[in-house]
């Protein structure tokens, strides 16, 4: 499996792409081509073009939730095929994966963070497949579905509000999940935001998989000033797990870097980089 970084809060010096507070990555396993969250504008789309990445023949959209650092740049790529569709360009209509509350209605004080497309307008110019269940995209990549949420220290507070059914309530985001690959060595877990807790997310990878082994972690951890339950309990797990490595990054912050650097190889994660596993 080949992945590259499209959208991070970083970039690499000297590399010219665009960084935005998102997320956004190209994946590649034999013929089959994944693109991994969509950032916030579309940037990804631009640094696509730079790395010459073409987006008219990606099989799978996967969203890992419903945020808007996630999903708004769902909109730039609809006007892409449709300026595609215009001019006679050929393009693959791809299968968007994602839980079925992703595309709800999400604000926080009382503005929007969700994505502002529903999945009714979507199910309009992509092949739809919302589920809670985990779903192979290849006989090695496989979409979490809805995360277990099995500890006392991770997805505590809800973010904001969603609207379900006309109905608002706080927002634990349910629909937050993740692609895992199965590699000859372990698993490689691949994240958004994390809001379902890392650990959760590491602990339903190996139930789904039937994988002890964790050779990386890319993606953000949702360690943004953690509460000292939260860090102390993530750092605690992460003494315990045998993990090769980690590329921790958008919403995980330098005190969280630096003391998960302590226990485990970090790595550096900004737009450009390439990631290659067997």
């Amino acid at each position: 499996m080949k992945l590259k970084v499209l959208v991070d809060n970083n970039t690499f010096i000297d590399r010219y792409f665009l960084g935005e507070p998102g997320v956004s990555y190209y994946i590649q396993d034999e013929e089959i081509k994944i693109l991994f969250d969509t950032g916030y504008s579309d940037a990804f789309i631009k640094n696509a073009k730079k790395m010459n990445i073409s987006l008219m023949d990606i099989d799978y959209i996967v969203i890992s939730h419903g945020h808007n650092d996630h999903t708004w740049g769902i909109i730039p790529l609809i006007r892409h095929y449709s300026e595609a569709k215009i001019e006679s360009i050929a393009y693959k209509i791809p299968t968007l994966i994602a839980h079925p509350e992703t595309f709800l209605h999400k604000e926080y004080n009382n503005e929007e963070i969700g994505s502002i497309i529903n999945s009714e307008k979507l199910s309009k110019h992509f092949k739809m497949n919302l589920s809670k269940s985990h779903v192979w995209l290849t006989e090695k990549i496989v979409f979490l579905g809805e995360i277990e949420r099995c500890n006392n220290f991770e997805n505590k507070e809800p973010i904001g509000k969603y609207e379900k059914n006309g109905i608002k309530e706080d927002d634990y985001l349910i629909d937050d999940s993740a692609l895992v690959y199965k590699s000859s060595e372990g698993l490689v877990i691949i994240t958004g935001c994390s809001h379902a807790g890392i650990c959760n997310i590491i602990e339903h990878a190996k139930k789904i998989c039937k994988d002890d082994r964790i050779i990386d972690i890319i993606g953000g951890f949702h360690l943004l000033n953690p509460s000292e339950k939260q860090l102390e309990g993530t750092i605690d797990y992460f003494k315990q797990a045998d993990i090769k490595e980690i590329h921790a990054c958008h919403c995980t912050d330098l005190k969280s870097k630096i003391a998960l650097s302590n226990i485990v190889n970090l790595e550096e994660v900004g737009v450009g980089l390439s990631l290659e596993y067997k």
